[in-house]
């Protein structure tokens, strides 16, 4: 894959959205028992979303481009799209141009460094939509041990779950809700910059050496970044329980600040501190 195409991107997108709703799900009357299309038919989204069926085609087949708010807010609605998916419908169309092939950053400021190396008692690290390791502090280094030990730079957690496995299964407990998160971010990463370079190169690579990457990219699902639980079997400190908190950089909006966190007086608390005890004496 040397490129990523925002017309086939829209195209698969929407037809895997329809394919997943029947028309009583939908409130519609299915008339005739013998359906050759699984889910809604390409009328009944147009009936749905209040245009033509011939409009309604031509967006399908990945026409996004120029479509007004209200269409895509009506095509949200007859598509039962949830909040990520809705906002990857909006980016599909404002992205769905002129290709303009372009770079971003791998570099963070270092007065970002500096906000992260006044963060002591917690490991936090600056990354990207392309699960690019930018910047960290002293105890996200040793937390992440494993995934820095890629010597290609910048380390990326995408390479090292799809690429590394068996290290990646054995450093995240719960594996596949990771990999599952990694993809599906990956592809609300494409709608948002679909002529990113590096994230082409990205994406081609998993995909040509991955087939659980590729099974998973194909499925268009998307998600967004959320506060969770992060669950690690650490090579030093065993299990860490972790409470991770994504926060969005107003002045850098392609990366985000991630923090680990533990409640007072858990195993894990108690574990973070061995582990900054660790990696002090380390340093």
């Amino acid at each position: 894959m040397a490129t990523m195409d925002p017309r086939a991107d829209i195209r698969e997108f929407l037809s895997s959205r329809r394919a997943r709703i029947t028309p009583a799900q939908a409130g519609l009357t299915a008339y005739g028992g013998n359906r050759r299309v699984k889910g809604l038919r390409r009328e009944e989204v147009a009936l749905l979303a209040g245009v033509s069926v011939d409009y309604y085609v031509r967006l399908e087949r990945g026409g996004l481009a120029g479509a007004s708010d209200g269409v895509l807010e009506a095509l949200a609605s007859a598509l039962q799209l949830d909040e990520a998916e809705r906002r990857h419908l909006f980016h599909l169309a404002r992205r769905s141009g002129t290709p303009r092939r372009r770079r971003t950053t791998a570099t963070v400021r270092s007065t970002l460094q500096q906000v992260l190396d006044a963060i002591s008692d917690a490991p936090a690290w600056i990354g990207n939509g392309r699960y690019d390791v930018l910047a960290t502090n002293q105890l996200a280094r040793a937390l992440y041990s494993p995934v820095l030990a890629d010597p290609r730079q910048p380390a990326n957690t995408a390479r090292f779950v799809y690429l590394d496995p068996d290290a990646a299964r054995e450093f995240f407990i719960d594996y596949d809700h990771v990999a599952d998160a990694v993809a599906t971010k990956l592809r609300m990463e494409a709608g948002r910059n679909p002529h990113d370079e590096e994230l082409i190169s990205l994406v081609g690579e998993l995909s040509t050496r991955s087939e659980p990457f590729r099974r998973r990219w194909a499925s268009q699902d998307v998600r967004l970044h959320r506060s969770g639980r992060k669950r690690v079997n650490h090579p030093i400190v065993g299990r860490l329980d972790l409470d991770v908190e994504p926060l969005e950089l107003a002045a850098e909006p392609s990366l985000h600040l991630n923090v680990y966190t533990a409640p007072a007086g858990t195993p894990t608390a108690d574990n973070l501190a061995l582990l900054a005890s660790w990696a002090a004496s380390n340093h």
